[in-house]
């Protein structure tokens, strides 16, 4: 049976942080479908388009890659596409309770699927798509923690 993960997340936008799990993660599966979700509590400041354009980008070179957008829960995604692991990145101890608490719960809605959290590396650790963006909202300089893909500026 083919390992198939799941890296789900809004990647508004994609950080360094972002794609360093992934390629961390590549020789461990034999496909990670990075999955742009909707996050009805989230607003976005860039449009699903724009954002699911700078994921395939990111990994144009990793034919075991995949993108594609979702709407709906992680764990009925990863039932849809027989995916048996959701990957996630930990920074810090506030990410370890929060994912621990989410892959409690989609354990108990799906025993099928277990969830692998890589820790970042301590040269992406503090990136956050959230404080990202406020930067990018004061027009600050951002390219040094998103990948070369991704021009937020035009």
């Amino acid at each position: 049976m083919k390992r198939v993960a799941v890296f789900p997340g809004s990647f508004d936008p994609i950080t360094k942080g972002h794609e360093e799990i992934v390629r961390r993660a590549a020789p461990m599966f034999d496909e990670i479908i990075v999955a742009v979700g909707r996050n009805t509590s989230k607003s976005y400041l860039f449009s699903e388009s724009q954002r699911l354009d700078w994921v395939r980008e990111t990994f144009a070179d990793m034919p075991q890659v995949s993108v594609v957008f979702f709407e709906g829960l992680t764990i009925d995604f990863c039932k849809n596409n027989n995916a048996r692991f959701i990957l996630r990145g930990v920074r810090n101890s506030a990410d370890f309770e929060y994912e621990m608490a989410i892959a409690h719960m989609n354990k108990a809605m799906y025993e099928g699927v277990e969830t692998i959290a890589l820790f970042s590396d301590p040269h992406v650790v503090s990136l956050s798509s959230t404080i990202i963006r406020e930067i990018i909202k004061n027009k600050g300089a951002v390219s040094q923690f998103l990948p070369a893909s991704v021009n937020v500026y035009g």
